[in-house]
């Protein structure tokens, strides 16, 4: 499913225009990122999920191609934890 895919879902569903429901995914995307953007950002959703950011420190990796060392940056990256009703709806 791709996002034009989901807006189509959720206008379906919630019997809205499709550009009503990309609106409201648009808004919902722009909360959970200004949030994460915030310090000690963590968004619960319950019966779906939690996403929170992950610290990756700096590193030294290795090309594969050469086998030369690397530094890699330290950066954020987005953490997912399925809730517990969206773990039991796909199983």
């Amino acid at each position: 499913m791709n996002k034009g895919d989901l807006v189509s879902k959720i206008a379906a569903d919630a019997d809205i225009t499709k550009v009503a429901a990309a609106k409201a995914l648009e808004s919902f995307v722009d909360a959970v990122t200004s949030t994460l953007k915030s310090k000690d950002g963590k968004v619960s959703l319950i019966g779906f999920g939690t996403f929170s950011v992950n610290a990756k420190a700096a590193r030294t990796g290795r090309n594969p191609a050469t086998g030369k060392e690397i530094q890699i940056a330290a950066k954020n990256s987005v953490k997912f934890k399925a809730g517990k009703e969206l773990s039991e709806g796909i199983n």
